[in-house]
């Protein structure tokens, strides 16, 4: 009887496309879906703020500075009376504004970068990894706070450049592996067979099939930018002051006394960045496992 079911199954598998079955095992991950639903009400929550909160975020009060959390304001104030829920949600809206659009920049830079360099091969595979590699040899952490300390006046704009320019190099690399290993396929041998033109073919043959590599290392990208943006803001060198950020709260917990006597004003987005980041990471891995035609179904 198991049997039956199994080969019944299989049957049903093979009549299904690849994105329907990935689909169908990614809703049934429960963590996954779970971190899916979390991130839409944060990002949610992030957007219609001016809706939600009746506070401005850059309003200073000094009657209200370092209220504890209770009513009339949710979550407590800070040192400048501002009140927390409202900075965390703008806060978000900024750390995610940021990490969306790092993401998307450094994806497209990593797939161009690594969809040529694994088709070509040759000079141009060499000549481009050798870049690569130079940029990569950089101190991440340190070039980063350089540039945004030089390009400080340009404000959350020359954070979102520097982070996407210096942050595609893992991901190009990981396109071109799997550029190389699909141009070997024979649909795309005789796509170029019958004067398919490079472009067309990676555009038609090989980025299609490589999109799921893509997608799953977006999800990573996002998380790192997000951590990026949060720790280069703790030290300083992020959003400037002022701008709420899920970073530039987190600079509150740089005074041991507010660690020790105004919890409210660090844990809230302390907790805001861990969540988000492990739900990033859950729906990664539930994407992966949803692709992998090893995984459960």
């Amino acid at each position: 009887m198991e049997a039956a079911q199994e080969v019944n199954l299989e049957k049903q598998a093979k009549k299904q496309s690849p994105w329907s079955i990935a689909r169908r095992k990614l809703w049934h991950n429960k963590l996954a879906m779970i971190s899916l639903v979390f991130l839409i009400v944060i990002t949610a929550l992030a957007y219609l703020a001016p809706f939600i909160t009746a506070y401005d975020p850059a309003r200073v009060d000094i009657m209200s500075r370092n209220l504890m959390p209770g009513e009339g304001h949710l979550l407590g104030t800070d040192a400048s009376g501002r009140d927390i829920w409202t900075l965390l949600m703008y806060g978000a809206r900024t750390s995610l504004t940021i990490g969306f659009i790092c993401m998307f920049a450094v994806v497209i830079i990593a797939t161009i970068i690594g969809s040529i360099a694994g088709y070509f091969g040759g000079w141009v595979d060499a000549v481009l990894m050798r870049f690569t590699d130079f940029i990569m040899n950089f101190p991440f952490l340190v070039f980063v706070i350089v540039l945004a300390s030089i390009f400080r006046d340009a404000g959350i704009f020359a954070l979102i450049v520097v982070l996407s320019a210096l942050s595609w190099t893992g991901a190009a690399r990981v396109v071109r592996s799997k550029v190389m290993t699909e141009k070997e396929n024979e649909y795309v041998m005789a796509a170029t067979s019958i004067g398919g033109s490079p472009f067309k073919v990676i555009r038609k043959h090989i980025l299609p099939n490589v999109m799921t590599t893509i997608i799953v290392q977006a999800t990573l990208l996002l998380a790192i930018m997000i951590v990026a943006e949060t720790a280069l803001s703790f030290l300083g060198f992020g959003v400037p002051q002022g701008t709420p950020s899920w970073g530039n709260m987190m600079t509150e917990a740089r005074d041991p006394n507010v660690i020790r006597t105004q919890w409210w004003v660090w844990i809230p987005p302390g907790l805001a960045i861990t969540f988000t980041i492990l739900s990033i990471n859950f729906i990664g891995e539930g994407i992966k496992d949803a692709f992998n035609p090893r995984s459960a179904r």
